[in-house]
């Protein structure tokens, strides 16, 4: 069993940066790990995905350039620097884990965290 605790949400600035983290109670150095998203009334969306190496990553293309997604399974940690952040970047944001990529892109994966908030303001 996985537990994923997300933390680092808040209020920012239009062009601000936020560091989001993803807490793993379990190990999940095998697992892949993603980032997800959901702001009011519009679908939960993926945001990047890494494999469990952490040598690869998928960005969706609203993101690409502005965020990154990083690794440390060392810590059992899961990272996502956002920069240049703007108004629609404001959401829930979820941390995932799947013992496949594909469940990741999928939207299925095995374990959810419980979100953390991220607004930004105009």
């Amino acid at each position: 069993q996985v537990q994923l605790v997300e933390s680092g949400g808040g209020l920012v600035q239009t062009g601000g940066s936020l560091r989001l983290s993803c807490a793993a109670s379990g190990r999940t150095f095998n697992y892949a790990m993603g980032w997800f998203r959901q702001a009011p009334g519009k679908e939960r969306e993926l945001v990047g995905a890494t494999i469990s190496s952490g040598s690869s990553t998928y960005y969706a293309d609203s993101v690409k350039g502005r965020f990154t997604i990083s690794r440390s399974n060392d810590k059992n940690t899961l990272y996502i620097q956002m920069n240049s952040l703007i108004p629609e970047d404001t959401a829930v944001y979820y941390c995932a884990a799947a013992r496949k990529l594909h469940s990741i892109v999928a939207l299925t994966p095995d374990y959810w965290g419980q979100g953390t908030q991220v607004t930004v303001s105009s």
